[in-house]
């Protein structure tokens, strides 16, 4: 049995939120076995600026944070479902790999 694994990363919660119902729906639909969405550790990514660019004056600091979220979608596969999987509108900033699995 041959089934796709499907990573989805972005910063935007809500991307991935769509993404993941918009498969979930597709799932439902063929009548394939799916897991998940399995959430991932996420990223943080932060960093620290000074405010004064010279250097004069009081210690501020600027402090940024990036989260990158992760899902995980297992899906048994079915050639109507992979191609509909493959039709769903991906938005900007968000990654997708599709994997496929010999189980």
């Amino acid at each position: 049995m041959q089934k796709a694994r499907i990573k989805l990363a972005c910063t935007d919660i809500d991307k991935i939120n769509q993404v993941s119902n918009s498969i979930k729906e597709i799932a439902e639909k063929t009548g394939v076995d799916m897991r998940g969405p399995i959430p991932l550790p996420t990223k943080k990514l932060k960093l620290a600026t000074r405010k004064s660019p010279d250097g004069e004056g009081t210690e501020t600091w600027e402090r940024y944070e990036m989260r990158v979220h992760k899902r995980l979608i297992d899906l048994g596969i079915d050639e109507r479902a992979l191609r509909l999987v493959m039709r769903v509108p991906i938005p900007d900033g968000l990654n997708i790999e599709i994997e496929m699995l010999n189980v």
